[in-house]
């Protein structure tokens, strides 16, 4: 599904890779190794040369928002620019189902942005990620501010989007969380992208 070859920048060192649907590959390493910059990257966020394609299709073939759209980044702290939730999701209809499964009330829509707490942005920004309906989830640390039940269900979530047959490359430093969730790893050390 998703390819990646000799994809490089100013931090990391060229990498190839691959992640097919319904994959979970976990992204692990040192503070600082690049392993954000390697999701930015892919999701061609930042400057990078190499080769990325979704299904055979190269990203310079699609406009930069409809890759985004398809491979879609989700940082460990989202941005925020309107003042109120329900600003951030042009399709509330999707967002509750997932927001209610993720703990979070339907009037969540209606609250100030203000008002959140950070696991609560943590969990809205994976909402508004999934309520597009990628193909790849590029995810960095999605559970680093939540509490143990929050974190089920992140993860009892995403287990239904590998079902459904998306990709997810994920971040985390929890080897616990890595171990549920992935089928394979990549190590990010010292701007080196490897297979273990």
């Amino acid at each position: 599904m998703l390819t990646v070859q000799g994809l490089s920048t100013r931090v990391l060192k060229p990498a190839s890779f691959r992640l097919d649907a319904g994959e979970c590959v976990a992204v692990q390493g040192p503070s600082g190794a690049g392993k954000s910059v390697l999701l930015r990257a892919v999701a061609d966020l930042d400057p990078s040369v190499g080769d990325v394609r979704l299904d055979g299709m190269r990203r310079e073939d699609m406009t930069a928002p409809d890759w985004r759209r398809r491979v879609t980044y989700v940082p460990a702290e989202s941005g925020w620019w309107a003042d109120r939730v329900d600003a951030h999701f042009p399709f509330p209809d999707r967002a509750v189902p997932l927001m209610e499964a993720l703990g979070l009330p339907a009037e969540a829509l209606d609250w100030p942005v203000a008002r959140l707490s950070t696991g609560e942005r943590q969990r809205l920004a994976l909402v508004r990620a999934l309520s597009q309906g990628p193909r790849v989830l590029l995810l960095d640390e999605p559970t680093g501010a939540l509490d143990r039940e929050s974190t089920a269900r992140v993860e009892t979530l995403l287990r239904a989007e590998l079902a459904r047959g998306v990709g997810v490359l994920i971040v985390t430093h929890a080897r616990d969380q890595a171990d549920r969730l992935a089928h394979r790893r990549l190590r990010v050390e010292g701007g080196e992208v490897r297979e273990v």
